[in-house]
């Protein structure tokens, strides 16, 4: 598992906005900047849709004003899911971003397999990387939501 002070690895992610597709890479979108970067196990599933994504909508303004670039929402899902999620919960200023094959899921050691309910999916965590390089991780637990929300993390911010 990927660890605090370690520079994250080289992605390719899927990422839909105002109805347009692109390919941004982890340089793309942490080189230079200030990101906060939550990920759940699957967009419209419940924690995820009901407590996680919620909070960070709810405090995006607050992530900004703390000098955060970006809040970014992930999970092994595509690009068109998670353009919906987003839309659905008002989520315009998270980017919502996927990683379908779990390619940087896997290479951060974050991933589970869910079997036959879900497959490959992420863990649930919450990270704050500065140009590239994790800061704070917050991992959650199987089965819990106690770490990764939004008020923990800007606590940390």
């Amino acid at each position: 598992m990927i660890e605090v002070g370690q520079k994250l690895p080289d992605a390719t992610f899927s990422l839909r906005q105002n109805g347009e597709g692109s390919n941004p890479t982890t340089a793309d979108i942490f080189t230079n900047k200030k990101v906060v970067l939550f990920a759940v196990p699957g967009a419209f599933t419940p924690t995820c849709s009901n407590a996680h994504l919620p909070g960070y909508v709810a405090l995006a303004d607050k992530f900004k004003a703390k000098g955060i670039d970006s809040v970014i929402c992930l999970a092994v899902n595509d690009a068109f899911v998670m353009e919906a999620w987003g839309k659905d919960h008002n989520a315009e200023h998270i980017m919502m971003l996927a990683d379908g094959d779990a390619q940087f899921t896997k290479a951060i050691g974050l991933d589970t397999d869910t079997g036959t309910f879900g497959g490959v999916r992420s863990g649930r965590y919450a990270m704050l990387v500065e140009n590239g390089v994790v800061k704070t991780l917050n991992v959650e637990q199987p089965k819990e939501f106690k770490v990764s929300d939004a008020q923990s993390m800007l606590a940390l911010v």
